[in-house]
Parts: structure tokens; sequence; C-alpha cells
């Protein structure tokens, strides 16, 4: 039978082409896959090289900018450095400067100072000052000065014939103290220098005197620096007293001890204080011994 032999062998031929054109097409689309999804096994290794580049040249930027930022903060520094060396020189040189412009002053003060004092000490050679006359005690006299004059007559024993002449006397100036505080000083100006002296001399050979009971002494009229250096011995001649030592006291603030058969001069209290302190201790130290 011819027509069904020709019919198997078409079918067999349409089969092997359906064939072939599926596994062209699948070994194309197998390839074309292939091509298309092919990745590397990492693909962090296939980014690596050009992120590392760029991390590598965004340090060297940074590290030679912060270079630039630090070379022109050590400039900066430096700059300011010297800056605040020039300006501590300058205050070193103003400051030793004026460091030996005061020393000057302080001399020169200290010089004028004891001219001052010694002028003034000068201007009151002719005064005393009688220390201790209850207030109000000359009311009864034309002036302060008959008061003064009848006084110092009639306690120290000076001859009425004998003229005093006063310039002038009156009180310190200052308030009128308070009943129970010490009096104000009499302060007395004598026209003569002798005549000053002779009332001193006999007023401290008498070591005062008494009026309405109460003690009346003579003594210089200091100036006020004077004064307060000289009032600085108060307890060590209340101590030489004591212990029966002698002394004198020399113009402006001296002290004059007469000790043990020789004759000390002290210039300030402090240094009187000072040696008789050491004194003291050693002849303590022996003792022990």
């Amino acid at each position: 039978m011819p027509k069904p032999k020709k019919s198997t062998a078409n079918n067999r031929e349409l089969t092997l082409h359906q064939e072939n054109l599926i596994g062209e097409a699948s070994s194309a689309n197998a390839t074309h896959s292939d091509s298309e999804i092919s990745l590397p096994e990492s693909p962090e290794k296939a980014v690596q090289p050009a992120n590392l580049h760029t991390i590598l040249q965004e340090l060297r930027d940074s590290r030679r900018e912060n270079e630039n930022n630090f070379r022109e903060l050590k400039e900066n520094i430096n700059a300011r450095l010297d800056e605040t060396e020039r300006r501590v020189a300058e205050v070193d040189d103003r400051t030793q400067r004026v460091e030996e412009a005061t020393l000057m002053l302080i001399k020169a003060q200290e010089e004028l100072q004891a001219k001052v004092s010694d002028l003034e000490g000068r201007w009151r050679r002719e005064n005393v000052r009688l220390h201790g006359v209850t207030e109000g005690a000359e009311d009864g006299a034309q002036s302060v000065s008959d008061f003064v004059t009848n006084l110092l007559k009639e306690k120290l024993n000076i001859p009425l014939s004998l003229d005093l002449t006063i310039e002038r006397a009156h009180r310190s100036l200052g308030p009128k103290p308070p009943p129970e505080a010490a009096p104000r000083s009499i302060v007395v100006k004598f026209t003569s220098y002798r005549t000053k002296e002779e009332v001193l001399k006999r007023a401290w050979q008498q070591k005062g005197f008494m009026l309405n009971e109460k003690k009346v002494f003579v003594d210089h009229d200091y100036a006020p620096d004077v004064l307060k250096k000289r009032r600085e011995y108060t307890e060590a001649k209340k101590v030489l007293r004591e212990r029966k030592i002698k002394f004198q006291t020399p113009y402006p603030a001296k002290l004059r001890v007469f000790y043990e058969g020789e004759t000390r001069l002290y210039t300030t209290a402090a240094e009187l204080q000072r040696t008789w302190q050491d004194e003291v201790l050693e002849s303590q130290s022996s003792n022990h011994r």
C-alpha cells in the first residue's frame, strides 16, 4: 500500500524538523540567558579596586588639607608667641623703669621728709610743752602766757626778777576733751633758746611738779613724726625705770642706755627690743649650762 508509507515518512521528517527547531531555540535561549545574567562569583571583588582608589585619594587629599591647616595654625601660633614675647619684654622693661623711678621717688620723699622734720624741729627749738595741766586752770589769768609765767616761776623756783620772755602760749589744737580724759598740753614759745633750756633743766631736775594734785611734766615741743617715734620707747623706758637702769632720750628719737659700765645707743625701739631679747636668751642659756 503506497499511501500509508508516504505519510509515515512525512511524519518522521516533521518530527525531526521540530526537534531541531526546539533544540536550536533552546541553545539560543540558553546562550542568550547565560550572556545576560552571567555574574562574577563575588561582586565586591569587581567594585573593590575602584572604591579603594577613591578612598586612598580622599585620604591623601584629607592629609594634605590637614597638613596645610596645621602649618597655618603653627605659623599663627608662632606669630602670636612672638608678639606675646615682644609685649612681655616691653612690659618687663617698663616695669623695671617704673620700679627704678619709684625707688628714686621714695628716696627723694624720705630725704624731703627728713628735711621737713628738721625744719619743723628747728622752728620748735624755743618751744616747750606742759603735760598734765588741768583744763581750765588758766581761766583766772589774763592770758595763757601770764598763767604759764607765774606757774613756772612758782613751781620751778625761778627768781621773780628773771623775765621768761614768753612770746605766746596756748593749748594744743583740738577739741576740748571730756573731764575724765587727759587734758590737752600747753605749748609755750620763748623768745630765747637759753631761757627755754634753763626752764627745761629746772623741770627735769625736779622731775616735774604738782598742780591741783596732778603731776605736770615739762618737755620739748617735738614734731608729730618725732613724737610718734619717741613714744615707741615708752614700754622700754618703763622697764628700765623698774630695773633702775639709767637712760637718756637724745633728739630726735634715740635712746641712750647706761648698762654694766658701758653706754649703748639705740636708734629705734625695734633695735632695742631685739638686742635685749638676744641678751636675755643668752643669759638663760648660760644659766642652764
